[in-house]
């Protein structure tokens, strides 16, 4: 049975069905309803009226045995329709990996203001990832407006919600950002030039462009024109938890359109960059970095083989985003007007780009004060 779609599959008979949640049982256990049509579209309109009126679900549960966790399965179901595959997939992951574990068994009725303001402390001071490493606090915030999101949920359903997270709020840690200074770019670029392959092509290309890594992966030479001097940014290439398998631990690769429409742009390129590109440029269908239609190269790998290059090149550790930093900066030391920058980056207005990619060197600061002086 072939799948299309959110929960949509076309059988062996040529039908097209579609599965939804209709109710739970008294162990919590989801209950599936079928709905099959003749067409993909006339299911998937069928599937929407369905999962619209999802809280009818809730009407054989009374508000003294609803568990969260059956909060957060219908909770997922009703939001699967509006939002990307990525965004789906990262909802569920923060849900089964660290708000089940804390919050998933108790009952609604059960879950106090001080209880969810307990566990979002919690995450901030000792929550980690699979690696060990500590949760950021966008994370954090990303876990907390899930949480707000399913209760406000829940009330609409007319469950009894005793919790008031109006006033829970996260602050946002702004990490320092890792710039090559331009020695550092200068060390890193005697590597790239030297031997030079796809791969180092890749960075170079990212380094004076400034696009992301998964927008780099999904890169074809059909979206760069060399008669005019244009890349264009259309798509973009990430690994995401596979949320149609049982195991959470299974991933897969997805290709998409980028992560705002502000990111589809076209972007210029340097001449040099053309006169490089020549040399490589192939089957228009085939992908920059591998020289492939059918083999690319993941942003897990890109990540790791220019880490190898930051070694090769016996500057400070540094990871593949340094590059859009140092791409902002580098712009803005020579004068690059903002909007344009902006634009090029991909950013819905300047203030983002000026607050969180562009730092000036200490060069061009001691150069700036250095035009004040005295009146005559």
């Amino acid at each position: 049975m072939s799948k299309k779609g959110e929960n949509i599959y076309k059988r062996k008979d040529g039908r097209w069905e579609g599965r939804y949640i209709r109710c739970y049982d008294e162990n919590g256990k989801a209950k599936y309803g079928y709905i099959y049509s003749k067409t993909y579209n006339e299911t998937k309109q069928k599937l929407i009226l369905k999962k619209s009126d999802t809280g009818k679900q809730f009407e054989n549960l009374s508000n003294s045995t609803t568990l969260y966790n059956e909060i957060l399965d219908s909770w997922l179901q009703s939001v699967r329709i509006n939002v990307k595959e990525s965004t789906y997939a990262r909802y569920s992951h923060l849900i089964d990996t660290h708000i089940r574990t804390h919050l998933g068994q108790y009952q609604i009725t059960k879950i106090s203001t001080q209880l969810v303001e307990g566990f979002v402390n919690n995450q901030l001071n000792n929550g980690r990832l699979k690696d060990g490493s500590a949760l950021s606090s966008k994370t954090v915030i990303d876990i907390l407006t899930i949480v707000k999101s399913s209760m406000e949920y829940a009330k609409y359903n007319n469950l009894n919600v005793i919790c008031n997270l109006s006033k829970l709020t996260v602050k946002k840690k702004d990490r320092e950002m890792r710039v090559l200074n331009l020695s550092e770019q200068k060390a890193l670029l005697n590597v790239l030039l030297h031997d030079m392959d796809l791969c180092k092509f890749g960075v170079i290309l990212s380094l004076y462009t400034g696009i992301r890594v998964g927008e780099l992966c999904a890169l074809q030479w059909e979206d760069i024109s060399l008669s005019n001097s244009i890349l264009k940014v259309r798509k973009t290439m990430q690994r995401i938890q596979d949320t149609n398998v049982g195991a959470t631990t299974k991933t897969k690769i997805i290709i998409t359109e980028p992560k705002s429409q502000c990111s589809i742009r076209d972007i210029p390129l340097p001449a040099f960059i053309v006169d490089i590109a020549k040399q490589f440029a192939d089957v228009p269908k085939a992908f920059i970095l591998s020289g492939e239609k059918k083999k690319y190269i993941e942003p897990r790998t890109m990540q790791n083989r220019f880490k190898a290059l930051v070694v090769e090149s016996k500057i400070d550790d540094a990871n593949f985003h340094c590059l859009r930093h140092t791409f902002a900066t580098r712009c803005v030391e020579v004068g690059f007007e903002i909007k344009s920058l902006s634009e090029i980056l991909g950013h819905a207005n300047v203030n983002i780009t000026l607050n969180r990619y562009v730092h000036s060197s200490f060069d061009l600061k001691y150069s700036n004060m250095n035009k004040l002086s005295l009146p005559a």
